[in-house]
């Protein structure tokens, strides 16, 4: 037991504290804007990071792994909040929690494995491509000093790491904070800090309950909006947890995640914070860090609130050059550059998905309709791929008399069309034996292709005979086929 303890909290100190730190202060910024965009008082954002991070410490099943307030989910609270104002979101909020929960229960975690690999690095880049963009604001209609202190910040960041033994030792997007910071201090520069962001809370958060009706009404105008929230915060948290698996070489509980991400999102909105989810880029911040275990991520939820609320004179004074400078490390880290090298390797099929992926996520700025697009369209490429192969030869038994048709592959409703096309119906012969014992038919547009075929050679008067079909497909060639029933017959032939 406390070898368990220590291998998941203990055996990474160092590493975990400094990777949590930096997550903490690039949380910051991010909570604050997330809440704007949901049309919220920034505390909202700020308690709810602090309370789902430390909350998913214990509960999660990926250790290293970041979540809080993200931008995602709060596009998704926008009209809520617009028309029935904060105490709905609260609400929503706790029933978002209770359906991840159930989720979780249900093991609708199992169904990333249909997710495509195409599909999971359509969303990476995507996401890479949101959190470049999501820094623009903030290098446009700027004087030159905010494109001098991020390239310094971008130097100091990717330079850093080559200093003997410091380098090492402290992950180096705390250095570009702790440095810019002390320049913006000393040198009074007039650029945007996180102050200027949004005024910062300035007590700890207490315990509520969400003041509406409990009735049936209230139930239909968050329910829509707990369903788009569990949806969006799931497949976010499952895809973060996939690529931290890969960064990390490690495995994580995916079940496990969804009922944690559940009883965080709980534990927000008790404290008057929004619905958040796993972030893919704080979380490829921790790793870079040095983060790994779950103290990493109880480090940068409390961390964060005791900066928000005890330090607030000094966090408000981090200048926003030194955090986009950190995102945008983010971004170019996340980023799977070797998928542009891989597009003249990989079929076409796989690129098509990958870009596909990429295009509608960055064009909707919802990861659920993009991975929904990919995940299709995966899945009707996969339907094409199979459904071509499969091969049906004929040999002659008995010449002028008798035929065998050897069936190889699987029937489906892809591949039903040309399971049909492949036999000869106006050929003069006697019998007809259709060998299956290397097919498979594996639903009712394969058993309706077989009765089509079946009919057709009756119907030209030759005798048919089906030979070879293995347990499972007998099965359903047995409970849905009609060939041998006159009035379903006509019925299956429209009556000609």
């Amino acid at each position: 037991m406390y070898e368990k303890f220590k291998q998941s909290w203990l055996s990474n100190l160092k590493g975990d504290t400094l990777a949590g730190i930096v997550v903490a202060l690039a949380l910051i910024p991010e909570a604050i804007a997330f809440s704007i965009i949901a049309g919220v008082d920034p505390k909202v954002g700020l308690y709810a990071s602090f309370a789902i991070c430390v909350i998913i410490a214990f509960t999660g099943g990926r250790s290293g792994m970041i979540s809080a307030a993200t931008g995602a989910m709060a596009l998704l609270m926008i009209t809520l909040v617009k028309e029935h104002g904060l105490e709905y979101l609260l609400a929503a909020t706790l029933l978002t929690g209770v359906f991840q929960i159930i989720a979780g229960y249900l093991r609708l975690a199992d169904l990333m494995r249909f997710v495509s690999r195409s599909v999971v690095t359509g969303f990476v880049n995507a996401l890479a491509i949101l959190i470049f963009m999501a820094q623009l604001p903030e290098l446009t209609d700027v004087t030159w000093h905010v494109y001098a202190m991020t390239a310094a910040g971008l130097a100091i960041i990717y330079g850093f790491p080559y200093v003997p033994v410091l380098g090492k030792t402290i992950p180096s997007p705390l250095v570009c904070i702790v440095v810019l910071t002390a320049v913006y201090m000393i040198t009074g520069m007039e650029i945007r800090s996180v102050g200027d962001m949004g005024e910062l809370p300035d007590s700890l958060p207490i315990f509520l309950w969400p003041d509406v009706p409990l009735n049936l009404e209230t139930l239909m105008i968050i329910l829509p909006y707990s369903l788009m929230l569990t949806v969006v915060g799931l497949l976010e948290s499952m895809m973060t947890a996939t690529i931290i698996d890969d960064l990390t070489d490690t495995k994580s509980d995916k079940n496990r995640e969804c009922k944690g991400q559940g009883i965080a999102n709980i534990g927000s909105g008790m404290i008057g914070g929004m619905a958040g989810c796993a972030m893919i880029g704080q979380s490829v911040i921790n790793v870079k860090s040095g983060g790994r275990r779950r103290t990493s991520t109880l480090i940068a939820g409390v961390a964060l609130l005791l900066m928000v609320v005890f330090l607030a004179d000094w966090v408000s004074q981090i200048p926003m050059a030194a955090l986009v400078a950190v995102m945008i490390m983010v971004s170019v880290g996340t980023f799977s550059w070797e998928s542009i090298r891989d597009l003249k390797k990989h079929p076409m099929s796989t690129n098509i998905v990958m870009v596909a992926t990429v295009a509608v996520t960055v064009g909707t700025h919802n990861l659920a309709i993009g991975v929904f697009v990919g995940v299709l369209l995966a899945a009707m490429f996969f339907a094409n791929k199979v459904g071509n192969i499969m091969y049906i030869g004929s040999k002659e038994v008995t010449p002028g008399s008798e035929r065998e048709y050897q069936v190889v592959g699987q029937v489906f409703f892809a591949s039903s069309e040309r399971f049909i096309e492949a036999f000869d119906f106006r050929e003069s012969i006697d019998k007809v034996t259709i060998n299956l014992s290397r097919a498979h038919f594996w639903d009712i547009t394969a058993v309706q292709a077989l009765d089509r075929v079946v009919i057709k050679f009756r119907r030209e008067g030759t005798e048919v005979e089906l030979i070879g079909l293995n347990e499972a497909s007998a099965t359903v060639v047995d409970r849905y086929a009609v060939h041998d029933d006159p009035v379903a017959v006509e019925k299956l032939m429209g009556g000609h």
